[in-house]
């Protein structure tokens, strides 16, 4: 399971991260609030451990802004205040639930169990871009009447571009993500899997091309008008 830390106190992101590497998730940080607001955007995580002051965008913003764009993400907010006031404005602002300063480890990883569990009720069959529709059960890959099944790697890599097309992915979070260990698998692999996915879509004769931006990654992208296959 994937969670965001999104907390501008660099040690205390730290040992965030360190507390939930130990209980089993896979954690990442970031330090403002815009960064953070784009990460969790992205499609990749389960769950966001959010700081109320950040610099950039407050987490009441920040949250405020992920449930605007209708995004179901689950958020725990942390926050040195113990206001009653400041909690009723984060939980109205679309926080699930939220913890005071200091805390202890035990009851940040209850609360993020009680979150993600209500979460896991709702599942989800299938994701969609465009003309694309990827089937998360078969692993199967369809436009219209036509469909291509995709192997382990191709089906992980194309779900990542399917979920994150506000942003580009780059080849290291797509090794981090798909392969585990980058440091075990070259970006050569990467680009294997992203060749083998575009002749497939190319297959289904797909409005949609994965587009490599150099030097930043890989992007999913509708086709112009005049390029169409029928």
């Amino acid at each position: 399971m994937n969670i965001l830390v999104v907390e501008d106190e660099r040690n205390l992101a730290d040992a965030i991260c360190r507390i939930l590497a130990d209980a089993g998730y896979h954690a990442e940080a970031c330090h403002d609030g815009r960064s953070g607001l784009v990460s969790a955007q992205s499609g990749l995580y389960d769950a966001v451990v959010l700081d109320v002051m950040l610099p950039g965008l407050s987490g009441t913003e920040l949250v405020h802004e992920l449930r605007r764009a209708h995004s179901s993400l689950p958020v725990l907010m942390l926050t040195a205040r113990t206001s009653t006031a400041d909690k009723v404005d984060g939980l109205d602002a679309g926080a699930d639930d939220y913890m005071t300063k200091p805390f202890e480890a035990p009851e940040l990883l209850a609360r993020l169990r009680a979150l993600t569990r209500r979460q896991g009720e709702v599942v989800l069959d299938e994701i969609s871009y465009a003309d694309l529709t990827l089937d998360l059960a078969t692993h199967d890959l369809r436009r219209a009447d036509r469909s291509v099944h995709l192997s382990g790697k191709e089906f992980e890599v194309l779900r990542m571009l399917m979920a994150s097309t506000a942003r580009v992915v780059s080849k290291q979070d797509l090794l981090t993500r798909v392969w585990g260990a980058a440091g075990e698998t070259s970006e050569n692999s990467v680009e294997a899997y992203v060749s083998f996915l575009r002749k497939k879509i190319a297959h289904l004769r797909s409005d949609v091309r994965i587009t490599t931006l150099r030097m930043l990654g890989y992007r999913l992208e509708v086709l112009p008008e005049p390029t169409r296959q029928s």
